[in-house]
């Protein structure tokens, strides 16, 4: 009954709130205005040449991935690494925050991996990220705090992040985790349970652990900077896909690349809503007017989820037909 609830609020709810979001941006604007700016004001070659540089970060994000994976399990293959991301970008667009799960249950079936390590690693990888986030926004505050400061404390409520640490279910949680930990390590040997949690710890341990164990980090950096650039520039060549955007710059493109990603921290499917509100909302501290705002965040947030919508459905058809044909020749192999 809770997991039919939980399904029930990820796939109708969360949409649902999205939606509305979508309609409060855009239930002043004139339907056909939109739709004559569509066909007449927006250069859809940029919007295909952000699209090969989202799909080049993506398979960027697949060899990042493998490196994680390797110090801990066998080294996956490529082809397979990349459908399972690709997969994983699927997913979130129907359940939110599914993606990563799912992802590593492609690749540990089709791999045999192991899941847990797998996760593990997973961890590894959005910590990263993580830390890339935090090093842009503290560049975008630094280079631009009188402009963008008080948008981003109003917006995100910043302020109120302290009363997170003041409160006692705060420190109640942690307390709880440390306890659950000492009851597993002291009494794991003495029930099966307990052994089972340990071990799983101890793999998901090993796979979060995985960035200290990277044989070539050098290599990882380049991939995790070739990622996040490629993010930058997916939005800003798109700023020349239309007039009124053409002049933006790169403080602007690193802008809304912050504030866009914030948006898709939101718990809806593709950040749908809260990455269009960010982005507009951005746009116009630029000067940019809400209309040609509302065009630009419609056109790429679109084109982006039409090719993880593109790719994501290649690639979870190809998976059991590439692997299959890999068992077949494993097989041909044996007898011969």
């Amino acid at each position: 009954m809770k997991k039919s609830i939980s399904k029930l609020v990820q796939f109708i709810l969360f949409p649902a709130i999205g939606i509305f979001i979508i309609y409060q941006l855009y239930k002043d604007q004139n339907a056909s205005e939109i739709a004559e700016a569509l066909r007449n004001d927006v250069d859809y070659r940029w919007i295909a040449f952000s699209i090969i540089l989202g799909l080049l970060s993506h398979v960027s994000r697949a060899m990042r991935w493998q490196m994680l994976i390797e110090p801990v399990e066998k080294k996956p293959g490529l082809v397979n690494t990349f459908c399972s991301v690709m997969t994983g970008y699927l997913a979130n667009l129907v359940f939110p925050r599914m993606g990563e799960v799912s992802r590593c249950g492609v690749l540990s079936k089709y791999e045999r991996l192991s899941f847990t390590r797998v996760v593990g690693t997973v961890v590894a990888e959005r910590l990263t990220d993580l830390f890339m986030l935090i090093l842009i926004m503290i560049t975008v505050l630094t280079l631009q705090f009188d402009f963008l400061g008080g948008f981003l404390l109003k917006t995100l409520k910043l302020d109120s992040l302290g009363e997170i640490f003041l409160s006692p279910l705060f420190y109640g949680f942690i307390i709880l985790v440390g306890l659950s930990l000492f009851l597993i390590k002291r009494y794991a040997k003495q029930y099966r349970a307990l052994m089972f949690l340990k071990n799983l710890m101890v793999k998901f341990t090993e796979g979060v652990s995985s960035i200290r164990k990277i044989k070539n980090k050098p290599l990882f950096i380049i991939h995790t900077l070739f990622i996040w650039t490629m993010y930058f520039l997916m939005i800003y060549v798109c700023f020349y896909s239309m007039p009124a955007t053409s002049s933006l710059g790169i403080n602007a493109g690193i802008t809304i690349l912050l504030t866009g990603s914030l948006g898709m921290v939101a718990p809806v499917q593709g950040g749908i809503g809260a990455w269009h509100f960010m982005v507009i909302a951005t746009l116009k501290l630029y000067g940019i007017p809400n209309a040609d705002g509302g065009v630009f965040a419609l056109v790429v947030h679109a084109a982006q989820n039409l090719m993880i919508i593109g790719a994501g459905l290649l690639a979870f058809g190809a998976l059991p037909i590439i692997n299959g044909t890999k068992n077949e020749k494993k097989v041909l192999a044996t007898d011969s």
